[in-house]
């Protein structure tokens, strides 16, 4: 057992306390008071991940951030190989990729990261399928990885056990064929905004419930039917930025998850793109890269308002088709 007789104890920068992970016992004769407020503004939880993509060669970049904070993202690892097209979801400790494409190869891969370490990813399983463009949405329970291309719009959900490992079992079809479609979640409640079908893109959103099995039901529809857009939400509030037409787009659009009915305009994005990575705590949406221009750009929303983004910081590399995903999104509640 260590000793520590210290007053203060901050990060490197001095900026704030440090994150203490694993077992930690404390003994004080001055007593010791509890922090407050969210957790994302607590340490501990809060961290968001951005992983492959293409820059333009296929990346296996997964980079994070402290959605709490401003800056640029940092180093996590690599994934198992580098792909673009991928979806993530999490729990509030695990992070999953699934499928994505490998120079020609769809793949049928699943992996996972412990998101308050970093390091590589590791094999957990495979989809029922090999597929690439697809969207991925969470409680802290089970994963869906939803629609793609294999190679065509797919009506395709898998999901999994989050903190188990194994092969992805069939949740039932979307209402639509979709490729490059946006996902997010409440604790309840997972969506589906957008895409591409043959023939044009999809201003349709449809929800499941996640605790199920079956297939997506209408929900409304977005304010511009577009391929490519990102999702991301909290508890309450799903949100979905970017997007194809196929001119690119900056529009952002919000939903209230537990009803029903068409997106409401949000506000813009500094920038027009697509396949662009999303993530959020709580509090704080982030949407991050691009893929056409390349762009490194990580901009953020508070999700409970509306309004155009802020500057965040930057990826470490510019890249798009990105797969983001949190340990304290709005798919795990409070």
């Amino acid at each position: 057992m260590s000793e520590f007789r210290i007053d203060q104890i901050t990060n490197q920068s001095g900026s704030r306390g440090p994150d203490i992970a694993g077992i930690t016992t404390f003994t004080g004769t001055s007593g010791m008071v509890m922090p407050s407020g969210p957790t994302e503004y607590r340490g501990g939880r809060g961290r968001g991940v951005f992983a492959g993509g293409i820059t333009p060669a296929d990346s296996d970049i997964i980079d994070y951030v402290t959605i709490a904070t401003l800056g640029n993202a940092t180093d996590f690892g690599n994934l198992s190989g580098a792909k673009r097209g991928s979806a993530a979801a999490a729990s509030s400790t695990r992070g999953l990729v699934f499928g994505g494409l490998s120079g020609p190869s769809l793949q049928n891969t699943i992996e996972y990261i412990t998101i308050s370490a970093t390091g590589n990813s590791f094999d957990f399983g495979d989809l029922t399928e090999a597929t690439w463009t697809v969207a991925g949405l969470s409680n802290n329970v089970r994963a869906v990885c939803v629609g793609g291309g294999s190679p065509l719009p797919d009506v395709n959900m898998d999901y999994v056990t989050i903190a188990s490992l194994g092969n992805a079992s069939d949740f039932g079809d979307t209402t639509f064929p979709t490729q490059g479609p946006a996902a997010c979640a409440s604790p309840t409640r997972g969506i589906h905004a957008g895409g591409v079908t043959p023939g044009f893109n999809l201003n349709a959103i449809g929800y499941i419930t996640i605790s199920t099995t079956g297939n997506a039901q209408d929900f409304g529809d977005l304010t511009v039917a577009r391929e490519g857009p990102a999702g991301l939400s909290n508890s309450i509030r799903g949100v979905f930025g970017s997007g194809d037409t196929p001119a690119k787009l900056n529009v952002i659009d919000y939903i209230t998850i537990a009803s029903l009915g068409d997106a409401q305009n949000f506000g813009d994005l500094s920038y027009t793109n697509s396949y662009i990575g999303a993530t959020a705590s709580q509090t704080r949406g982030l949407f991050a890269g691009g893929y056409s221009p390349f762009t490194n750009n990580v901009e953020f929303i508070t999700i409970s308002t509306t309004g155009d983004t802020t500057d965040y910081g930057d990826l470490t590399v510019a890249r798009g088709f990105v797969a983001g995903c949190s340990d304290a999104h709005g798919g795990l509640g409070d």
